[in-house]
C-alpha cells in the first residue's frame, strides 16, 4: 500500500503534469521512464483516497 503523503488535489496536479511531459515526446528515454514511475505512483496515491472516500460514502448509507 502506497503511502498517502500528499493531497489528492496535489498528487493529481503532478499527475497531470507528468502525462503532460509525456505526451511531449521531448524527454530521455532514461527521464520518461522515470516520469512514468511517479506517474504510476501518483496514480496509486489518487485511488487510494478514492477508494479511501468511496468507503466512508458506504459507511454513512442507510
Amino acid at each position: 500500500m502506497v503511502e498517502k503523503k500528499i493531497s489528492y488535489e496535489a498528487a493529481r496536479d503532478e499527475l497531470a503534469e507528468v502525462v503532460s511531459a509525456l505526451e511531449t515526446g521531448s524527454a530521455t528515454l532514461e527521464e520518461s521512464l522515470k516520469l512514468w514511475e511517479r506517474g504510476e505512483e501518483l496514480a496509486k496515491i489518487c485511488q487510494e483516497w478514492l477508494d479511501g472516500a468511496k468507503k466512508k460514502l458506504d459507511a454513512v448509507k442507510p
